[in-house]
Formats: structure tokens, sequence, C-alpha cells
């Protein structure tokens, strides 16, 4: 079961990823996570990747499938995987479709964690975290006890940069342009399932494991 997770920023797909993951005993296989264990391991794919990340460039797709296919050709990627982040491209999907194709293989489906824009800007906008203990909360749905101050360590909680109004318009705007093209690549290839992701994490999930065992 190779399965991709597709969705906006903040649409809780990466959420889903892990829940699928933990379910079926399957990686889940993240992009940033695997740069970051190359790079780490000092590999020959992570010291190349590096090269581009220092110099603040992106990193070619060539590259980054590389490094990707050398992440599920192993053992534990036998009987599946979720991948996360990737591709967020069509050219990154084309690149990706072509490897996979000369090793006689393929993903099986493309899942599709649907929430309107307005929804997602409500949702991180909402967010606060603590910056000295880390705990993060948010004021609808997970609120401190005392308004703007940390359960844990007494600490203001902030709105960090990332989920203010006007940043998460901005990376939504590349994700429509960008990466939602991708759904209707999806959709060609007959394997697109999208779920609404507007309902409560649980309810999402066991849409998602309905599309999976059907």
């Amino acid at each position: 079961m190779k399965i991709i997770m597709l969705g906006a920023p903040g649409a809780g797909k990466g959420t889903q990823a892990i829940m699928i993951a933990e379910k079926y005993g399957i990686p889940h296989v993240s992009t940033g996570d695997i740069f970051r264990a190359n790079i780490k391991n000092g590999t020959e794919l992570g010291r190349e990747a590096k090269k581009y990340m220092d110099q603040g460039l992106l990193v070619p797709d060539e590259l980054t499938v590389k490094i990707l296919l050398d992440r599920v050709a192993k053992e534990d990627c036998q009987k599946g995987y979720v991948l996360d982040g990737f591709p967020r491209t069509i050219p990154q999907a084309e690149v990706l479709d072509k490897a996979l194709t000369e090793m006689e293989d393929a993903i099986d489906v493309a899942v599709n964690v649907d929430v309107p824009d307005e929804n997602i800007i409500r949702r991180m906008s909402g967010r606060r975290a603590c910056l000295s203990c880390g705990a993060t909360y948010h004021i609808e749905h997970v609120p401190p006890k005392t308004e703007g101050i940390c359960d844990h360590c007494g600490q203001p909680l902030v709105l960090r940069d990332d989920d203010k109004p006007e940043t998460v318009k901005n990376r939504l705007k590349v994700y429509h342009d960008q990466t939602q093209p991708l759904i209707d690549y999806y959709a060609g290839k007959g394997i697109l399932r999208t779920v609404d992701g507007t309902r409560s994490m649980n309810d999402v999930f066991a849409a998602i494991v309905e599309i999976l065992e059907k």
C-alpha cells in the first residue's frame, strides 16, 4: 500500500499520515526527515543535498527523488509507505512516477485532505506556542487554563510568525499555484480520493481507512 498525502498547509495531512502509518505498520516517509537523516549520517546523497541547502537553494527534483527512492527501497517499506511532503509540483510527480515505473512500482492511492482556505486560516491563526517549553495550544480547540499563559511553565504564549494570517495566506497562494494541480494530475491517473478535512481528526481518519480498505 503506497500512499501519497495531499492537502494545503494546515489541512492536517501530516497527522493523518502518522495515524495511517501506525495503523498499517508502514513507515511515514517525510521528505524533511529524510533530508535531515541523510545529512546527519553524512551519506553521499546527504552531502550533495547539503551543498544546495547551504546556499539557500532548493534541492533539485532529481536529487530529492533519489533520496526518496533510497528510503523507500529499505526493507521496512516493502509492505508500503505513506509519502508526506512530496511531490509538491507536477514536475516532481512526473520524476517520481518515471523512477517508480523503472522499478516496476507505482503509487496506489493519493489521499487529498480537503479544507477550505478560510478554515485553515482560522485553524492556524488560532495556534499559540510556548517558546520556553515547546507546548502548543489552540485558542478554540485546546485553550490554556489561563489566557495567554502556558499551563506547564507559566510563560507567555505567542502566535508564531508562520501562523500569522498574512503568512498563512501567502503559503496558501503558493499551494494553490504549485501543489493543487497535483489533485488533477492524480485524478487523471484514477488514484485520487478526497476526504472532508473539516471534520474531527478521528472522523477524517475513519474516512481514509474506509477508502484504503475498499
